[in-house]
């Protein structure tokens, strides 16, 4: 008789019966079970969310200018949402979408995932369909936000993200912005955030958004961690976008003093994790994105069709 605990025994149950193809006769005899005793434990699995049933809608896909971004920027994958005409929140639930099925392909049992915030990383999560046997261990790449909607912000999402993919998480137990470099390396050296940080280094897979400059759709400056006057001052040093809290320019250079006040892994880290997948969507977005493909820290892009025009034209009128 199967002697687990009873969540292993479920999942183990829903395994063989959804993912395997057994029938719930042939389960009852491998777990020492009646057959109706099967039936109860695969209705319990669902209603513990062990289970999620999903109808998957066709999402219209544009395969050429995926494949123009792939090569124009070197990118492993290019996700684009063929949609000009749904608001920008359809399209980001749908780019959303299509990130969390690459992040189902790629991810592979007791692997790290680092995941960053915001409404692309929130889309992705939502998206993901629930895979308890992986055991992906998800960290926290950066600290908290503090946003007033805590369901973007990174310790709501790791715990949503570990609890769909049957792993642990970690929280950095710290703030992203703090008032100087020398209480942001005071908090480096804080041994639980240290460790928390070289766990999101070796990470085989991260989450991130993509923010920009752009005052409409400043994520920091709705989250009040930028005043305008701040905000301008830094457009005007020439930043455009930021990820993992991190600001560059339009080349992708992140010689930036905020930088050194950001609770967060380095974007020379982010460049070694192996699959770095960006959720980003909206023309304000372009010249954000452009940088971050321009200075390599992502490996792959979900955004719509709009958006992806837009950073292939600025590229090559920068040309």
């Amino acid at each position: 008789m199967y002697t687990a605990n009873r969540d292993e025994l479920l999942t183990r149950v829903a395994s063989l019966y959804y993912e395997q193809d057994y029938s719930q006769e042939q389960i009852a005899r491998m777990v020492g079970k009646s057959r109706s005793n099967v039936s109860r434990l695969l209705k319990e699995a669902k209603q513990k969310g062990l289970v999620e049933i999903r109808i998957h809608k066709r999402i219209p896909t544009n395969p050429q200018l995926e494949r123009a971004l792939q090569e124009r920027f070197g990118l492993h994958q290019a996700m684009i949402v063929d949609n000009h005409n749904g608001d920008v929140r359809e399209r980001l639930a749908s780019a959303g979408q299509l990130a969390a099925w690459y992040l189902e392909d790629i991810l592979r049992p007791d692997t790290i995932l680092a995941i960053a915030w915001g409404t692309g990383v929130a889309a992705a999560v939502n998206a993901l369909a629930i895979h308890p046997i992986l055991h992906v261990e998800v960290v926290q790449m950066l600290g908290s936000v503090g946003s007033v909607d805590s369901s973007i912000d990174g310790p709501d999402l790791a715990r949503t993200l570990a609890t769909k993919l049957g792993g642990q998480y970690r929280y950095l137990s710290a703030p992203l912005f703090v008032d100087s470099q020398a209480t942001r390396d005071s908090l480096l050296e804080q041994p639980l955030i240290e460790t928390t940080l070289n766990v999101a280094r070796r990470a085989h897979v991260a989450l991130v958004g993509i923010g920009t400059t752009e005052p409409e759709a400043s994520s920091f400056l709705r989250a009040g961690h930028l005043t305008q006057r701040q905000l301008t001052e830094l457009r005007g040093q020439g930043a455009v976008g930021e990820t993992t809290g991190k600001h560059f320019d339009i080349q992708g250079r992140a010689d930036f003093d905020i930088n050194h006040r950001v609770v967060s892994i380095n974007l020379n880290d982010l460049k070694r994790i192996p699959y770095v997948v960006a959720v980003a969507c909206g023309l304000p977005k372009t010249r954000s994105i452009l940088g971050a493909v321009r200075g390599g820290y992502i490996k792959a892009l979900a955004t719509d069709a709009a958006t992806a025009e837009a950073v292939l034209e600025q590229d090559a009128y920068d040309s």
